[in-house]
């Protein structure tokens, strides 16, 4: 890149020609330190146009043991999981990353609205609620949505699969206490893996649901 300099140097015998040399060095000078600078910029961007990386085994974001129901409805979007216990109190149980990786979004999405254990039928919030999304490396990432309190993680931070992140409740747009549950291959939403297998979810033409044991150990 180069870039027009205007210098205030005292002419001499010959102006013309000491203000094209020193116009001309001035380039140049300019010219190549502007190099750093874009090979630095294609180290940012460049990542970001490769192809995502493998998948991660990924795992259930649930405590180990435990059999949920994931599941689906029309006009939920494709890809959308939403997880819920098939035994016991829903409000409050641990939400786990479901892989290795770094926190990069911990709040609120949307609005938080008033529902929770001691108000079930409080009035509804916006979006997500309180949230957490999670950068897996390789492009791959998963958000975890609707969650009670405020996260337990906050932003940048390194966690590990199994680890807590979150309670389970029903901030947001929610109609009961549920985790809402994403997978992204290159922010694009995709099929949802649990342990090396797909989940069957892959429409919301109709309702469909699924039994899994979480190997979140």
């Amino acid at each position: 890149m180069l870039a027009r300099v205007t210098t205030g140097f005292p002419t001499s015998r010959h102006p013309g020609q000491r203000r094209h040399r020193t116009l001309r060095t001035l380039l140049i000078l300019v010219a190549v330190a502007t190099v750093p600078a874009v090979v630095a910029l294609g180290v940012v961007v460049v990542p970001w146009l490769r192809e995502p990386g493998p998948r991660p085994l990924f795992q259930l974001p649930v405590a180990c043991g435990e059999t949920w129901q994931l599941g689906t409805y029309p006009g939920h979007d494709d890809y959308d999981v939403d997880l819920f216990p098939t035994e016991g109190e829903p409000w409050g149980r641990p939400v786990l990353a479901s892989y290795d990786g770094v926190v990069t979004v911990a709040g609120i999405n949307g609005s938080v609205g008033g529902r929770n254990p001691d108000n079930p039928d409080g009035p509804r919030g916006r979006g997500g609620g309180y949230w957490v999304k999670i950068d897996h490396g390789g492009r791959w990432e998963t958000q975890y949505l609707h969650l009670l309190e405020p996260p337990m993680v906050r932003e940048g931070q390194r966690v590990a699969r199994g680890e807590q992140i979150g309670l389970l409740g029903s901030t947001g747009n929610s109609g009961a206490p549920h985790l809402h549950y994403e997978q992204r291959r290159g922010w694009q939403k995709v099929e949802t893996y649990f342990d090396g297998l797909p989940s069957g979810i892959t429409h919301d033409d109709y309702e469909y649901t699924v039994r899994l044991t979480s190997n979140n150990c």
